[in-house]
């Protein structure tokens, strides 16, 4: 890849249609050199139609899509060597080793000898299939062969790799050696990854997509789409004095906070306290400071906890809901508008 790319993948205004049905309308993101972004979105989204328009499986109707720099439309052949695709429920050949497999899709890769068997060996080793490499990919378990689908994905050491659920049927041991086997890729080829399981994507992804009904309706960090959809984190005390008295003390730390709940212990003055307000982790500080400043006061536990990505998505598809709800010209009649960025503007309200 030239280092003037700045882009391992751009798409922009991407459209796809399946006869009467619009798949996906009009969407735009960009993936940098070296960064892993997840892709969400409910079933039927328009996910794996994307993705199956970047491999040059499939052309889009209209818009266009890069592949370091070489379009996809025009250069299907090229832009394929450049990447490392893993569908969906990967069908792989159940009559074959997994060493035998590899060497097979290698060579399809059009890898010489000598590169592919140094390959072959660096792939397992990182996919911790080195005592699998001879057994029968038929016999092997689920987790077995996701590893196997995505050591073939890198290994023609493409500078994009594109996964389609991933962890899909995976057990949490199985999920954990996937995440960490993703992470190591990262800075070192860009990822994007499709997948329902969301704490995954938030600790493996740099970046986050969320589409729905063919539409981008958000992306950014999961931080910046924190302060976009749920800006308000909770903050949790378990404290012992009169409940009466707290209010005026939590307001005199911000004015922003508001008491969601106070639960008393019989027999104690122990109340569990939740709290709403900014995320702004000063304000944890400034409230463990003030309350523990004070005689009739016992500050035991404070914790603060944050909308997690499953929160910022549900959020972020209802909003869509309702904006296509006001707005059915996005989505019956052509040529389609993009939806507001991030659906948090004027359309939204």
């Amino acid at each position: 890849m030239e280092d003037s790319v700045e882009y391992s993948i751009e798409v922009k205004n991407l459209t796809k249609q399946y006869g009467p049905i619009t798949a996906i309308q009009d969407i735009s993101f960009s993936l940098k050199k070296g960064e892993i972004v997840g892709f969400l979105g409910p079933n039927g989204a328009g996910k794996s139609t994307t993705m199956k328009i970047l491999t040059g499986l499939i052309p889009a109707n209209s818009g266009s899509a890069y592949i370091c720099g070489i379009p996809v439309a025009t250069h299907p052949e090229e832009i394929k060597r450049k990447i490392g695709y893993m569908p969906e429920n990967n069908p792989l050949p159940t009559d074959m080793r997994v060493v035998e497999y590899l060497r097979f899709r290698g060579k399809l890769k059009e890898m010489s000898s000598r590169i592919l068997r140094n390959r072959i060996d660096y792939v397992l080793d990182l996919c911790d299939l080195t005592r699998a490499r001879k057994r029968m990919i038929g016999g092997l378990s689920k987790g077995y062969r996701q590893r196997i689908g995505i050591a073939e994905a890198i290994l023609s050491d493409p500078e994009v790799i594109i996964m389609d659920e991933p962890t899909i049927g995976l057990d949490p041991h199985q999920i954990l050696k996937i995440r960490d086997l993703i992470g190591s890729l990262k800075g070192r080829m860009s990822v994007i990854i499709s997948s329902h399981i969301l704490p995954e994507i938030e600790l493996t992804c740099d970046k986050v997509i969320i589409i729905n009904r063919g539409f981008v309706v958000a992306s950014g960090t999961p931080d910046e789409l924190r302060k976009d959809f749920l800006p308000e984190s909770s903050y949790h005390l378990e404290i012992t004095g009169s409940s009466q008295d707290l209010e005026p003390e939590i307001k005199f730390v911000s004015s922003k906070l508001s008491i969601l709940s106070n639960e008393s212990f019989a027999g104690s003055n122990i109340n569990r306290v939740t709290l709403a307000g900014p995320g702004d982790r000063k304000i944890g500080e400034k409230l463990i400071a003030h309350l523990a400043s004070l005689p009739e006061f016992t500050l035991r536990s404070l914790y603060c906890s944050e909308p997690t990505l499953e929160d910022i998505f549900l959020a972020a598809t209802k909003r869509s809901w309702e904006v296509l709800a006001e707005r059915p010209d996005l989505v019956t009649e052509p040529p389609f508008q993009p939806v507001a960025k991030s659906l948090g503007s004027e359309d939204a309200e």
